[in-house]
């Protein structure tokens, strides 16, 4: 008798221990990858500025709130700038934290199985298709508070004030301060706390859920209202709010590009979509004794595709907020499908024919992510050229949308506008050739990057829009035409466009104009 829960324990271990380095050996590409992964330069740019001294908003403008770059900054601290392996070790690390609270979710709500293929499906399908989803971006850092804050609301318990409530709403108030689509995910669970099937399971009355609910607000309000009063102490609020909050309206809507990302996630991820239409066709016992909480997790799926496709831009990286709730809601249906407990309605979901359709998933994604990041593990033409011909102490300006530029050339930026959308008025989510966005420059953006420009002299400026039909070219812009006209001239020509070097640097005569290619 003693040997049983023995093996299953071994069994059990084992089982963690497999999840654990399928999800090393799926992110290998990015722990090996001596570059920033798309997303990461910009938010690296930012977090450098602030180890530097800086502060976010001020020094380097990027859209997205402060708590994100201060996880990044915390990092460059700790392991020192330009480490990217300590970057992407910690994005391992993260992705890990995720899978262990929706292991957590899954034995609350069900069995220690049904947690480990909850955990196990966020491990594959997290970085579902492009390269680019390896990237330590938003979407992936909100999810780790998110899932810890339902984690913790959808714990058994018939306690009528349930205190922990308020470290759940912290939970979603920091997830909302690394990614503001984060803030959706608190309202499926405030009404969670609020359906009559969750106060009946407990024994509650509606005074007791109300108590709940403004308990989960509280916390999140608390969370946000605490970085609200630091970034005011810095100095930092109104600029903070503006670029955080204001400037993210929808000018365009990619309806084409959203209709097939949408259908690629579609399939790229269709166990998990297969699994919550059993979830919602669920006729059976799986789900009995739970309806709040199957309720509460659709409702976490509405809220999520509402974030993805709220900016009307459809990035890729957007559907991995997508990710938490389709595990969940696929994972009970599949560990009674895999422990034979039901029988499939198609032989699609026969468990040997699913097994293989994961094994076949992984290894598309892999395959995908090695070739992405394999081609592009040198440093930009540009970069290498200015980590050669300038000093350390030398500030640049890349005008275009290209803030990795920074990142390859080891040199900090001569202008708070690492990405130069503000002064061109630059609409997201792809070129649109036909639209004049001049109309969307930031009212007194070029009055602001002159002053950068007086208080951190560029040595040199690098124009990404030097080709002929770009959308931004700079003879469209006066001040900048005029400034690279009188003081600067020429020296290089690279793959990514002209490097113009200031007519009094020091290192001018040495090496004057010529070709990179």
């Amino acid at each position: 008798m003693m040997g049983v829960p023995t093996h299953r324990s071994r069994q059990f271990r084992f089982a963690v221990l497999g999840i654990i380095l399928l999800t090393v050996a799926i992110r290998l590409p990015s722990l090996l990858y001596p570059q920033p992964i798309d997303s990461e330069a910009m938010y690296s740019v930012v977090a450098n500025e602030i180890v530097d001294g800086g502060r976010p908003y001020i020094d380097a403008i990027e859209r997205k709130p402060p708590l994100l770059f201060w996880t990044y900054a915390a990092i460059f601290k700790v392991a020192g700038e330009f480490n990217w392996k300590a970057l992407h070790l910690v994005a391992l690390v993260w992705t890990l934290g995720a899978m262990a609270g929706l292991y957590v979710i899954g034995r609350e709500l069900f069995d220690r199985n049904t947690g480990l293929i909850a955990a196990l499906f966020y491990g594959v399908f997290q970085h579902w298709w492009t390269w680019k989803n390896l990237s330590f971006d938003g979407e992936m850092l909100m999810n780790l508070p998110i899932i810890w804050a339902w984690a913790i609301a959808l714990r058994r318990s018939s306690a009528r004030l349930r205190p922990e409530l308020f470290a759940a709403g912290a939970l979603l108030g920091a997830a909302f301060l690394l990614k503001q689509p984060a803030a959706i995910a608190a309202v499926p669970l405030g009404i969670y706390l609020l359906l009559p099937s969750y106060r009946t399971s407990r024994s509650l009355t509606r005074m007791n859920s109300i108590i709940q609910a403004a308990i989960l607000t509280a916390g999140f309000l608390a969370a946000v209202g605490l970085v609200t009063i630091v970034i005011w102490k810095q100095g930092i609020l109104h600029e903070a709010f503006y670029w955080t909050i204001a400037d993210h309206d929808v000018p365009h809507v990619f309806w084409q590009k959203g209709i097939v990302i949408t259908l690629v996630f579609l399939g790229a991820c269709l166990p998990l979509v297969i699994g919550a239409i059993m979830a919602c066709r669920d006729k059976s016992e799986i789900w009995a004794g739970r309806t709040a909480e199957r309720t509460a997790l659709f409702g976490l799926l509405a809220a999520s595709a509402i974030g993805a496709a709220a900016g009307a831009r459809f990035y890729p990286h957007y559907y991995v907020q997508l990710i938490p709730p389709l595990a969940l809601l696929a994972a009970p249906y599949y560990a009674r499908l895999w422990s034979r407990t039901i029988q499939p309605p198609h032989w699609l979901l026969r468990p040997a024919v699913t097994y293989a359709w994961l094994g076949l998933t992984v290894t598309a994604f892999s395959i995908e992510h090695w070739t992405g990041l394999g081609t592009r593990r040198v440093p930009s033409e540009a970069g290498r050229y200015l980590s050669t011909h300038s000093s350390p102490d030398d500030r640049i300006f890349v005008w275009g949308q290209s803030a990795k530029t920074y990142l390859d050339a080891h040199r900090r930026p001569a202008s708070r506008y690492i990405t130069t959308f503000p002064l061109t008025g630059n609409i997201f989510g792809g070129p649109l050739p036909s639209v004049d966005t001049r109309n969307r420059i930031v009212p007194g953006s070029w009055e602001n990057l002159l002053q950068d420009f007086a208080k951190h002299p560029p040595a040199y400026i690098i124009d990404l829009y030097s080709e002929p039909g770009v959308l931004y070219p700079v003879q469209q812009f006066p001040i900048l035409a005029k400034l690279l006209a009188e003081h600067f001239q020429p020296v290089a020509r690279t793959e990514e466009g002209v490097i113009y070097c200031r007519n009094d640097y020091r290192v001018l005569a040495h090496h004057g104009p010529k070709s990179n290619r």
